[in-house]
């Protein structure tokens, strides 16, 4: 997917791979190389490849992506637990176009009863490259995207090194796409 947009008022932006935050001013050409999980990958006029997100994306034309917060009784742990993993598979790596689930950067995803009758969610991630400076960025996608969920009080998100990621721990799915079935 290449589309090309013209930002139309300066919009705050993460820069792909330090993570650094920066601002695309307004009137910029740019071409969106990846749009998943409510996320766009744009590389700018001035050859920056940034992660446009949130609200900011109305900045490219798009509409932000909002999962309603109101609590629901109807919801079991259960189809809590699966809601929270539905919400891990819409959070990608800017530069991959596979999620982090079938990535396997998700090594933990625990659900726990909280004081005020909702539940906390523990997650423990990793990247595919230790210096990666997006880690903060995908942690931070990861916790907004799971507290939006209904009955979701706190989402601690944490990423770890041990063990060290490989491509073994990917999906046979993600291999596919990848073109990395050998």
């Amino acid at each position: 997917m290449r589309e090309e947009v013209v930002i139309s008022r300066t919009c705050e932006a993460v820069m792909i791979p330090s993570g650094e935050k920066v601002l695309v001013p307004q009137g910029a050409h740019a071409t969106i190389t990846q749009s998943l999980g409510g996320a766009y990958t744009l590389i700018t006029d001035r050859g920056l490849m940034v992660r446009v997100s949130g609200k900011e994306v109305e900045a490219i034309g798009k509409t932000p992506t909002e999962v309603a917060q109101a609590p629901d009784a109807a919801i079991t742990p259960d189809k809590l637990e699966e809601l929270v993993w539905e919400q891990l598979k819409t959070c990608f790596d800017p530069e991959i176009p596979v999620n982090i689930v079938d990535l396997g950067l998700v090594y933990l995803c625990e659900l726990a009863p909280a004081d005020d009758g909702r539940t906390d969610v523990k997650v423990k991630m990793t990247l595919t490259a230790p210096g990666c400076g997006m880690g903060p960025v995908l942690a931070g996608d990861v916790k907004h995207k799971i507290e939006s969920l209904p009955n979701v009080r706190n989402a601690d998100v944490e990423v770890v090194f041990d063990p060290v990621w490989d491509r073994s721990m990917m999906s046979e799915a993600a291999k596919l796409q990848l073109g990395m079935m050998w």
